[in-house]
């Protein structure tokens, strides 16, 4: 019998609409228990779905009480945690003696963790002290330490009131911070609209316990995202009077991102899962891909199309095993795959800008006919690429 994971990769209509429950029910046994064969086949399979079903599972696992429906809300919200772009441990369904009884572990890039406690509500009073024991028991343990890490309570509801005072109101109110699932979902789906490398680590850092009498930090947070968040653009070349080889850059909305992973996804036989506006990975890693899309430019008898390549994308495709640069010009029907171990020996060849906060090479891509070409300036030559078209 082939997994859920399997069924939604090869057939997706038949999974679209099922809810939560019945996903479980089609995993193995079709209960969710520490280390049995459902809840790695229910894990595995959020890690492939999009972050639109993420978020409907968190909502009926909060609103449509049943079984196990409290265990796999602590499985969604792990899976958003990692959309969000920590590296996340799952933590046990169920204490038990001799065992640590977090929900999650999440670390960022820079080693700081957040032990991860998720309740459904707030209307009964948490322990506090168990859940900073959980943390003490990680640093003796030498998972974390004291000053890097904190706890993040996860809550079901905007209504916390109560549960606010009672973090105020006790010794560990430096160490844990709360926030809401709808609020978590948010964040997931804002990361997904970013591409900046830097402006995702800031959006980890409002997770943790600050102080906020000094609001410089805060207010560099919301600006940096505000700025990054945009619609999808690409390049306009505009000769500037006087002088043919100064060059503006103006901005146009396109976004057929999605019909062109589509596409791609097929080509390369595997599913690919959002991690930026531009960025998909394969649930394993495996795989990676940045998707830039460019509207028409030029004569249609000849027409253009322009990119931006920025450093931190080599960063994000050099942590898989096999990565591509995907173009798509001017729509989903003319996308060219290209292996980013092809790309990079371009790149100090290529045109480039460079702002006081961000530098980017300029990928330039001519159709003539049905043959596509890469021109790489600085050596005077137009690359043959037409083979990488899909």
């Amino acid at each position: 019998m082939n997994s859920i994971t399997d069924l939604w990769i090869n057939n997706k209509e038949l999974i679209l609409g099922k809810s939560v429950q019945q996903i479980i029910a089609f995993c193995a046994d079709g209960r969710l228990s520490d280390g049995n064969q459902s809840s790695q086949e229910f894990r595995r399979f959020l890690k492939n779905i999009t972050s639109e079903m993420l978020s409907t599972y968190a909502t009926e696992c909060l609103e449509k009480k049943f079984d196990d429906s409290g265990l796999a809300l602590q499985d969604v919200v792990n899976q958003i945690g990692s959309r969000i772009g920590f590296s996340v441990e799952d933590g046990l369904y169920r204490g038990r003696s001799n065992a640590i009884g977090f929900d999650g572990i999440w670390k960022t890039i820079d080693g700081y963790s957040l032990v991860v406690e998720v309740k459904t509500t707030d209307a009964y009073r948490i322990n506090l002290d168990t859940i900073s024991e959980y943390r003490t028991e990680l640093c003796d343990l030498k998972k974390t330490t004291k000053n890097l890490s904190s706890i993040l309570i996860i809550v079901g509801r905007q209504d916390t009131g109560d549960l606010e005072a009672q973090i105020r109101g006790s010794r560990h109110a430096w160490d844990i911070r709360l926030i809401s699932i709808d609020s978590l979902v948010k964040l997931m789906l804002l990361r997904e609209n970013l591409d900046d490398a830097k402006t995702m680590q800031q959006i980890a850092e409002i997770l943790k316990p600050q102080e906020y009498t000094r609001l410089d930090k805060l207010i560099d947070v919301i600006f940096s995202t505000t700025k990054d968040v945009s619609p999808a653009v690409d390049f306009d070349e505009v000769e500037a009077e006087g002088n043919k080889h100064e060059k503006k850059i103006r901005f146009h909305p396109s976004n057929f991102h999605d019909e062109c992973i589509d596409k791609i996804q097929k080509k390369l036989k595997i599913p690919l899962v959002k991690k930026s506006r531009s960025c998909f990975n394969s649930s394993d890693n495996s795989v990676s891909v940045i998707c830039s899309i460019s509207k028409t430019h030029g004569k249609s008898s000849s027409p253009k199309y322009w990119f931006a390549f920025h450093p931190y994308y080599e960063d994000f495709l050099k942590e898989s095993s096999s990565s591509f640069m995907a173009y798509g010009c001017g729509s989903a029907n003319d996308i060219l795959l290209i292996p980013f171990v092809e790309l990079k020996p371009l790149l100090p060849d290529l045109w480039t800008t460079e702002k006081e906060d961000r530098m980017y090479y300029h990928i330039v891509i001519h159709r003539k006919g049905d043959k596509f070409f890469l021109q790489v300036p600085k050596k005077d030559i137009m690359l043959d690429i037409s083979d990488k078209k899909i």
